[in-house]
């Protein structure tokens, strides 16, 4: 009935209205559906750690390898409220699993480490030296580690010295009473000499003079040192024994710069022993050493104990415990360590803006005071029934840099997405990644060795390692090198990362000044 032109045209006519009909009948729930399908399509993933990360499609961070989270669903500028403001949509804040705490006053407590020795009590030493010359004729005491009271002989002395001012005071006691003062300095020179006043009558009853002295004991104790031999000559002031009571010894714990805080005078140390498996012992602290050794960066807490059966013998290693609750007895305000984000010089936190609809977070840079457990106390910055995010930290920061806002890496506030927009590797520095982390060192040769390690690896543009903090801060070319290759390469020079260790063989080559706690 038609002609073939004719169906044609027929046919063509009724696909563009069942087209037309489609799009402007069809339900709204479908459009929608397509709509968001379309949407999901063009969705980008990025990685709340390196927000320079951008990928078409869900996966691993190439760098990190977090789990990428959706841009489109983070962060953003809050329409209302205090500029500098992240808010975030409930669906982000279940997906990025941050949590929130109060921030509240609290007693701070933290457990102190504590490595040791048993050392004599410097008050209980004596040094016996000659106080005139002479030959040792004979020894009572003939090897170190014998045990003598106050009073007893330990040798024998012939002295032509004193035999000479034995013969002055006999000459003398014959003037006695005509002249008195040349008798008595006579005998004040033999008390110069340390005889004692009954020896210095016995001379003087038996009218001659006494050709060996005896040498005796000044406390009671143990002999640690034997300077003489049978037939030896001595000079004035030469040493001859030691002699040292450890019926009292003390414990001398070394304490780093960061546990003296949380030392003060009283505090109870619990200790053991190796050599005394199963004992456990306690004391209080009595002196704290006012200066930090130069070369061990340490300060001696001293612990006296009683020690009348002896089981405690000098240089044996102690480990103790003290469980402090700091210098001062007043409330701190306590966070918990997952809040904090160091930059190595910066400390901050996100504080949670009350009465938003919307989740908000405003960013903070804070003051730490002393580490206490896994808490820190804060100096500045916050304030009592404040909430702050302690689980995600990263991510809030991490949609704050994509936002150009101010953060943790961009305290003038960048925006990210600018600087990394041709596929995360163009801007003002292409291709380079910033990241932190924490290395072991103590001084200013460790802060050239560790940065001079990292600095030399090609494809490092920068590395910043901050004495105080510990923290270092690294910028480089992810496709020139790994972060593990730093890590392993900063640990092959001496120095413990997050995530490796150093060799053994090579941390016992650093400078006594370098080497730090394992």
């Amino acid at each position: 009935m038609f002609t073939k032109r004719e169906r044609w045209l027929i046919i063509v006519t009724l696909c563009v209205g069942v087209v037309l009909g489609y799009i402007f009948f069809a339900p709204e729930e479908q459009v929608a559906e397509e709509v968001a399908d379309q949407e999901l399509q063009e969705e980008v993933w990025t990685c709340s750690m390196h927000p320079q990360i951008k990928m078409s499609q869900p996966g691993k961070c190439p760098i990190c390898a977090m789990d990428l989270i959706p841009l489109n669903t983070g962060a953003a500028v809050a329409e209302t409220g205090t500029s500098g403001e992240v808010r975030m949509t409930e669906e982000a804040l279940k997906l990025a699993d941050i949590q929130t705490t109060l921030v509240k006053k609290g007693t701070p407590e933290h457990r102190v480490q504590l490595f040791g020795k048993i050392k004599a009590d410097e008050r209980n030493i004596a040094e016996l030296t000659a106080r005139f010359g002479g030959r040792i004729e004979k020894l009572m005491v003939n090897y170190t580690g014998q045990k003598v009271v106050k009073g007893q002989t330990l040798g024998m002395i012939y002295s032509p010295e004193l035999i000479t001012a034995q013969k002055e005071l006999l000459e003398a006691l014959k003037f006695k009473q005509s002249n008195p003062s040349f008798y008595l300095a006579a005998r004040n020179k033999l008390k110069l000499l340390e005889l004692s006043a009954q020896q210095i009558e016995q001379i003087e009853n038996a009218s001659e003079p006494q050709l060996y002295f005896e040498i005796m004991a000044p406390i009671s104790g143990t002999v640690t040192r034997r300077h003489v031999s049978l037939g030896d000559y001595v000079q004035a002031g030469s040493p001859l024994f030691q002699v040292i009571d450890l019926s009292r010894v003390w414990v001398v714990f070394d304490a780093y710069e960061s546990d003296l805080p949380w030392i003060k005078f009283g505090d109870m140390i619990d200790f053991s022993l190796q050599s005394v498996p199963g004992k456990a012992f306690s004391g209080k602290v009595t002196y704290i050493d006012p200066f930090i050794d130069a070369t061990t960066r340490v300060a001696g807490v001293r612990v006296e104990l009683t020690n009348r059966e002896g089981m405690l013998k000098p240089e044996m290693f102690a480990n103790g415990v003290l469980i402090s609750r700091g210098t001062t007895e007043l409330n701190e305000i306590l966070i918990p360590k997952s809040a904090i984000l160091w930059t190595g010089k910066r400390a901050v936190v996100y504080v949670k803006v009350p009465g938003r609809q919307e989740p908000s977070f405003l960013y903070r840079e804070i003051t730490l005071g002393p580490e206490a457990g896994s808490y820190y106390v804060v100096a500045e910055g916050l304030n009592a029934g404040e909430e702050i995010a302690i689980n995600g930290v990263f991510r809030i920061d991490a949609a704050a840099q994509l936002a150009g806002m101010t953060s943790m890496m961009s305290p003038e506030g960048h925006n990210m997405s600018e600087v990394y927009a041709h596929e995360g590797h163009t801007g003002v520095h292409p291709g380079l990644v910033t990241e932190s982390f924490r290395v072991s060192g103590n001084c200013g040769m460790c802060e050239n060795r560790i940065e001079s390690a990292a600095a030399a690896l090609s494809g490092v543009n920068s590395a910043d390692w901050n004495v105080d903090s510990k923290i270092m801060q690294i910028s480089f070319n992810p496709e020139k090198i790994t972060l593990d290759r730093i890590h392993k390469t900063i640990a092959a020079a001496g120095h413990d990362t997050e995530l490796e260790t150093a060799p053994d063989s090579v941390y016992q080559t650093l400078p006594e000044c370098c080497t730090y706690r394992k």
